[in-house]
C-alpha cells in the first residue's frame, strides 16, 4: 500500500515539474502547476508522517496548504491584472519592458 502510494505521488510531482519546464505559454497553467507540485509535497509528508508515526509532517503539510491557498490567490489575482493590461495572459506575446500605466 505504502509502494503504491509514493509511486503515485511521484507521478503527480514528476507531472508537476513537466507541465512547469515544458509550458512557457500560459501563465495559468504554469501556476497549475505549482499548485500540483505542493499538493504532491503535502501528499508525502502526510504518507511519511503516518507511515513513520510522526505528528510533525501533518503539521508542515498544514503550513504548505496556508502557503499555497495565499498564493494561488496572488496569483489569480496577478493573472487579473495582466490581463486587463495586455488583453491576454500568455508569457510568450509579452513585452514585459513596455507597462501602460
Amino acid at each position: 500500500m505504502f509502494i503504491s502510494q509514493l509511486v503515485t505521488n511521484l507521478f503527480l510531482f514528476s507531472n508537476s515539474l513537466f507541465g512547469i519546464i515544458i509550458n512557457r505559454k500560459s501563465v495559468l497553467v504554469t501556476l497549475m502547476s505549482i499548485e500540483l507540485l505542493l499538493l504532491s509535497l503535502n501528499l508525502n509528508f502526510n504518507l511519511f508522517s503516518i507511515y513513520l508515526d510522526d505528528l510533525y509532517g501533518q503539521i508542515f503539510s498544514l503550513n504548505i496548504l496556508t502557503v499555497a491557498a495565499s498564493e494561488s490567490a496572488v496569483g489569480l489575482a496577478i493573472i487579473i491584472l495582466y490581463y486587463r493590461l495586455y488583453g491576454h495572459i500568455y508569457i510568450t506575446h509579452s513585452n514585459f519592458a513596455l507597462v501602460r500605466y
